[in-house]
């Protein structure tokens, strides 16, 4: 299967999930009349192997939550990459420092416009986001809304200053329109 397959059948999966199973985060009243949340395109300029720079000494990050609470991660690299011709760079995090996923969330030009306003994330996994020589694949075709894009009762860190980008990334999902919203 082709990545842009998986990452087709990630979205049909997303969307049954949201609209038929008792845990979707949108509130009970809203799965009857949900018909499935929009995305862009799939988009191969968008999807990156890089190296990440790892920091020698991950520093812990306090970040500010929807519910102006507040949670801790640890600040483990940066990756840095080019989009339509401007030079970015976005920090990557760790929950703490024994686990080996990470997670990139990340604003950007569409945000508030036609993507979720506090941001969006991307998660990344060794298993699937690594390359054969050890790269990690940054693809924002997976990039996805917090849940509390869709409901009010949940917290969400909010993507931190440093990861504020003033290009527009133009893949993954986009702002959720649905019942209420």
């Amino acid at each position: 299967m082709s990545w842009k397959e998986e990452i087709a059948r990630q979205r049909e999966r997303k969307e049954q999930y949201f609209g038929g199973d008792p845990r979707s985060p949108l509130p009970p009243d809203e799965r009857e009349a949900f018909d499935g949340l929009n995305y862009y395109p799939i988009d191969e300029s968008y999807r990156y192997e890089l190296s990440l720079q790892e920091y020698d000494e991950p520093e812990p990050v306090v970040v500010g939550t929807s519910t102006d609470g507040e949670q801790e991660y640890l600040a483990w690299g940066e990756f840095t990459f080019t989009v339509d011709g401007e030079d970015v760079s976005l920090v990557a995090y760790r929950s703490d420092a024994d686990e080996d996923r990470l997670w990139v969330p990340f604003r950007d030009a569409t945000s508030g416009e036609e993507t979720y306003g506090a941001g969006r994330y991307i998660d990344l996994e060794p298993e699937h986001h690594r390359t054969a020589d050890g790269e990690w694949i940054l693809d924002f075709n997976e990039a996805y809304n917090p849940t509390c894009a869709y409901s009010d009762r949940y917290e969400c860190p909010l993507p931190p200053t440093e990861n504020w980008l003033e290009v527009a990334i133009e893949a993954g999902e986009k702002d959720y329109d649905g019942v209420g919203h």
